[in-house]
């Protein structure tokens, strides 16, 4: 797919670092499966994985950590 962002690249499939900030916790995935703009790098993430990173960020911030940093486990 053309990325949206840079409007020049094409996605291919990889794994990227997703980082996001939930409560006063930040959570660091590593691993992550997603579409990666050849061009700039802006990653996309499929509905399901997109999903299982949201759950494993509010899971962290339910624990109550400051900074956590996990590895992605389909």
């Amino acid at each position: 797919m053309k990325c949206s962002i840079c409007k020049h690249g094409e996605t291919r499939p990889g794994e990227t670092t997703v980082a996001l900030t939930r409560e006063g916790t930040t959570v660091v995935i590593k691993g992550v499966p997603a579409d990666i703009c050849e061009n700039c790098g802006e990653h996309y993430l499929g509905d399901d994985i997109a999903g299982s990173v949201l759950a494993l960020a509010e899971e962290a911030a339910r624990r109550g950590g400051e900074v956590e940093v996990l590895q992605f486990a389909a």
